[in-house]
C-alpha cells in the first residue's frame, strides 16, 4: 500500500510540470515524464520466478525398478514389488545413498525398521549414519520383555512390538518402511517409540502415495518418500 501511494505522488508531480499537448513534441519536460514513468514501471515490475528445483536423476531409475503387480495379494490391490530393485545393486545403492544423504548429520541415534521390508533398508541406513537398528516386529517374534502397540486395520487389528530398553528417553529416532499407503502402521510405530520416550524425527519410505510427496505428516511427524506409487500399466 505504501509503495502504491509513493508511485502515484511521483506520477502526479511529473504530470503537473509537463506542458499540455499543443501540437509540439512536448520538450524536455515531457521527455523527463516519460523517463520517470519508465523508472517507476521498472521499479515495480515483479522479479522473475525462481528456477525450478532440479530432480535427482537417481529417482527415475528407482521408480523404473519397482514392478507393479495387479491383484496381489488379493483382487483390486496393485502391489508395488521392490524385489526387482534389490536385484540391481546400483539402483539399490542409489536408494540407500539418498536416505543417507538426507539423514547424515541430524543426530539420529536409532533407526527403527518395520517388519518386514523395513528390515531391508533400515540396517543399511543405520550403519551408514552411525546409528543403532531397532526391529519393530509382529507379536511373538521377539524374545524377552517387549512393549506393544495395537492398531486398527481395514479388517481387524494388528500389533507392533519392540524390546524394552531398545531406545533411550530423548533419543532421536528415524522410522523406516518400504511403502506408506494409509499410514496406519507408521502411526503405530510412532506411538510405540514415543511411549518409550524417543524423539521421532521423521518416517522414511521408499514408496508412497502422491499425497506423501508434499511433506505429509502422520501424528505430527513428517513422512519422506523417494518415489510415488505407480498404477498398473496395461
Amino acid at each position: 500500500m505504501g509503495e502504491e501511494a509513493n508511485c502515484n505522488v511521483v506520477m502526479e508531480a511529473t504530470a503537473a510540470k509537463a506542458p499540455k499537448e499543443n501540437g509540439h513534441s512536448g520538450g524536455a519536460a515531457e521527455a523527463k515524464a516519460k523517463a520517470t514513468w519508465t523508472d517507476i514501471t521498472e521499479a515495480v515490475t515483479p522479479p522473475p520466478p525462481p528456477p525450478a528445483v532440479a530432480v535427482d536423476p537417481r529417482l527415475q531409475g528407482i521408480s523404473d525398478a519397482i514392478r507393479v503387480v495387479p491383484h496381489f495379494p488379493k483382487q483390486g490391490i496393485m502391489f508395488n514389488d521392490i524385489t526387482p530393485l534389490l536385484l540391481r545393486p546400483g539402483v539399490f545403492k542409489d536408494a540407500i545413498d539418498i536416505f543417507v544423504e538426507r539423514y547424515s548429520g541430524m543426530g539420529i541415534g536409532a533407526v527403527a525398521g518395520i517388519e518386514a521390508r523395513g528390515f531391508i533398508f533400515g540396517p543399511a541406513i543405520a550403519l551408514a549414519i552411525g546409528a543403532k537398528f531397532i526391529p519393530l516386529r509382529k507379536p511373538k517374534k521377539l524374545p524377552g520383555e517387549v512393549i506393544s502397540e495395537t492398531y486398527v486395520l481395514e479388517y481387524g487389528t494388528d500389533c507392533l512390538q519392540m524390546h524394552v530398553g531398545a531406545i533411550e528417553p530423548g533419543e532421536r529416532a528415524l522410522i523406516v518402511d518400504d511403502l506408506v499407503a494409509t499410514g496406519g502402521t507408521l502411526c503405530a510405530a510412532i506411538m510405540l517409540l514415543e511411549r518409550a520416550g524417543a524423539d521421532v524425527v521423521e518416517c522414511a519410505c521408499l514408496i508412497g502415495l502422491p499425497k506423501f510427496k508434499d511433506f505429509y505428516k502422520l501424528n505430527g511427524k513428517p513422512v519422506y518418500v523417494l518415489v510415488e506409487s505407480r498404477e498398473y500399466e496395461k
